[in-house]
């Protein structure tokens, strides 16, 4: 009997479901009732092949997970040097999965394993393995590589089988140990430092802190940034009714003094000095690599993990290829006509047919090559009705930036023409399409075009107005998610598999805010006190030579342990450094957090206003530290990061409030929501929907008791239930 391991279900079904040509059948709840739990939770699809009957599961991830041996759990009572030491155990992340997966083993001589691959793929699929080995130690083994789940690639695949890359799991191995030590290890320091613990713990990582430094000595250098003055001059000229404007060729004067002078010696009209016109070309992009890919996401509105959930769904269903690489070269196996041929009959019907139509496809090439996996590209035709609207936008991205690899060179014509105005020279700048190339099917590059009229030199042209703009500096430009994913990239921190998640847990630890992404005060605390006193996790450098270490694992040109050890060595100076200066670390730290809490003064008692969190519920809200002397206390928004908007409302005196709003400017509200002027309407939008819903309840409680409800001899109008349930 021959079993089938994948990493998750659904891709378990579709390998099944291609290689039995439709013919699998599942034991699952839905086909088949009274499954067992073991088994019916995780569904097992069996067919017959030639060789005899093929059984499919699909795993839930890793279904092995490091961790400390037990006498570690208490964080108090743990010396951490004695955490850096210990050794290391694998335990059962789901235990359910595990024992469906032992319950098929039975009568198994060949296995083939089918988990995605990478690094975390491979470790995946080599841990499953050693389960089986464990009741089965002489079982056959194989390996199906494949970077898309189409019909013909994962036939083709099956077709022929590899070895597992027992080198490669080494390195997904070496950093979970490493993660966790090092996780585990100062996530405690640093908690038990600043004395927060339980729930509320400050999490350190590998990966996760050097980039929150980052983010931190941006926010750092803009807020010691001292904006310097400049003035810029500019003028409006006309021709034939046209309108266009021009910058002084000085572009800024330093000097408001001087720029007073020229702005002032500027006639009403101005002479064409010079035309000069020349053409410039504007290659296609490169393919779509994990990188590349979440930072032209981000520019359409999505988040860095958002974008790879998506990607993910996207080809689990087959309609693109892993989106989990570093490749942005085309495979000289990868059949670039087939694939666009796949859309000629759909709403890529038009770009299509002029692909084919223009002769051989030439894609374009990227700086990085790999092995593992192609460049992102699609692998199916979806219909729009087929996706949702999120899944569509990643859909249409991959599809169109596919195919403006494939097409021509856009080209454009730049104009510069210099009119004196008096002794003032100034300089008017168009740009015009001549050939749209690959922007016309990847429009997510165009740029507004900037038209003037046909200028001819030695012409006068009246001067419609002039502005003397005072400006100033501007400070560096805090990171967007896909900036700062391409700045890790660059700096080695994390790989095309983890930069997305470790982005999110900086949110969700509540470090950082808003895309552009800004630190709280929690989070430049955190991130000052680790620049101090764990200078090697605040940096990049150490996490990218352990990052080239496990490259060198997954070659075969260094073992695991090796790196793990010297891992743990440079881990327990840091713990010193940590410990010895806790009182440090935990003022910083609580400055932070109360910096974060306060929002404002109180309108009644005038004590701090600060966000506090309900002990029974969990949710948040605005209480005086004048409590219980003061009562005053406001809710907040269930959902987002609330905090002070830096202004007093007008009407009733509480501070403002403002949460953070994607692709946008933070919305401002008022926190006093029942007795505030301005929330009137909000009020009155609530009242409304909670009226509905009581009717609505009303209504379905009447539906269930036919009208009455009999009581004796008596029938009664049946009582509507509360609204709140009471």
């Amino acid at each position: 009997m021959k079993l089938i391991v994948t990493e998750k279900d659904n891709v378990a079904s579709r390998i099944a479901d291609i290689l039995s040509g439709g013919k699998a059948k599942s034991n699952s709840p839905a086909a088949k009732k009274g499954a067992k739990k073991a088994t019916g939770t995780v569904p097992v699809y069996t067919y017959k092949d030639k060789d005899g009957e093929v059984r499919v599961i699909g795993l839930r991830g890793h279904i092995l997970k490091v961790d400390f041996p037990e006498g570690y759990e208490n964080w108090e009572k743990t010396d951490l040097k004695d955490l850096v030491k210990a050794s290391l155990v694998k335990v059962p992340t789901v235990k359910y999965v595990m024992a469906a997966l032992q319950k098929q083993i039975k009568d198994v001589d060949n296995v083939i394993i089918a988990t995605d691959f990478d690094r975390e793929g491979e470790l995946i699929g080599v841990d499953a393995l050693n389960v089986i080995k464990e009741k089965i130690p002489n079982v056959k083994v194989k390996r199906a590589r494949f970077s898309s789940l189409t019909d013909k690639e994962v036939a083709d695949s099956f077709a022929n089988l590899e070895d597992p890359y027992y080198d490669i799991a080494s390195a997904g191995e070496a950093r979970q140990d490493i993660d966790l030590i090092w996780g585990a290890t100062l996530t405690r320091g640093i908690s038990l430092a600043s004395t927060r613990l339980g729930k509320n713990f400050l999490s350190v990582g590998r990966v996760q802190s050097p980039t929150l430094v980052l983010i931190a000595d941006r926010e750092l250098e803009r807020m010691a940034f001292t904006p310097v003055p400049y003035w810029q001059i500019t003028a409006t000229f006309e021709k034939d009714g046209a309108r266009f404007d021009a910058q002084h060729k000085a572009d800024r004067f330093d000097d408001k003094a001087i720029a007073e002078t020229a702005f002032s010696s500027v006639p009403e009209e101005g002479v064409v000095a010079s035309v000069a016109q020349r053409e410039r070309k504007i290659a296609p992009p490169a393919p779509f690599n994990t990188t590349s890919f979440l930072a032209a996401a981000s520019s359409i509105g999505f988040t860095a993990k958002w974008a790879m959930d998506v990607a993910e769904r996207l080809y689990m269903a087959g309609y693109i290829s892993y989106p989990r690489t570093d490749n942005t070269v085309y495979p000289p196996t990868l059949d670039l006509r087939e694939i666009v041929q796949l859309f000629t009959g759909d709403v890529f019907a038009e770009p299509a047919g002029r692909l084919l139509a223009s002769g051989p496809l030439t894609p374009t090439r990227g700086k990085k090559f790999a092995t593992d996996h192609p460049p992102i590209y699609p692998t199916g035709a979806a219909a729009r009705s087929a996706l949702d609207d999120r899944s569509w936008k990643i859909y249409e991205l991959v599809v169109r930036r596919f195919f403006a690899t494939l097409s021509p060179t856009a080209k454009f014509e730049n104009i510069k023409a210099i009119i004196n105005a008096g002794d003032q020279p100034f300089v008017a700048r168009g740009e015009r399409t001549v050939f749209a190339g690959w922007i016309d099917v990847y429009p997510y590059s165009r740029r507004k075009e900037a038209v003037l009229p046909q200028l001819l030199e030695g012409e006068t042209l009246p001067l419609i107005d002039k502005q003397l703009l005072s400006k100033e500096t501007q400070p560096p430009q805090r990171y967007g998610q896909g900036g700062l994913i391409q700045e890790m990239e660059k700096l080695g921190l994390g790989t095309k598999a983890t930069r997305h998640s470790i982005i999110q847990n900086l949110y969700d630890r509540q470090y950082v805010y808003g895309d552009p992404i800004i630190p709280t005060k929690l989070g430049l605390a955190v991130a000052r006190s680790l620049k101090d006193f764990a200078a090697t996790i605040s940096t990049p450098v150490m996490t990218a030579e352990l990052e080239h270490e496990m490259d060198l694992i997954a070659e075969g040109k260094m073992k695991r342990a090796a790196v793990v050890e010297d891992s743990r060595g440079v881990l327990g100076d840091t713990v010193d450094s940590i410990a010895a200066n806790a009182d440090e670390i935990r003022e910083r730290i609580w400055d932070g957090i109360r910096a974060d809490n306060v929002v404002g003064p109180c309108p009644k008692c005038g004590k701090d206003l600060m966000i506090r969190r309900a002990k029974k519920s969990g949710s948040k809200f605005i209480g005086c530290s004048g409590y219980p002397d003061c009562t005053t206390a406001y809710p907040l928004p269930p959902f987002g990061i609330a905090m002070a908007a830096g202004e007093t409302c007008p009407d009733c005196g509480a501070p403002k409030m403002k949460v953070p709003q994607k692709g946008k400017g933070p919305r401002i509200f008022c926190p006093n929501f029942w007795e505030c002027p301005s929330n009137a309407e909000s009020k009155a939008r609530y009242e409304a929907k909670k009226a509905a819903a009581a009717a609505e309840e009303t209504k379905n409680s009447t539906r269930k008791t036919g009208g009455t409800r009999k009581t004796g001899k008596t029938a009664k109008k049946a009582k509507p239930k509360d609204v709140k349930g009471k």
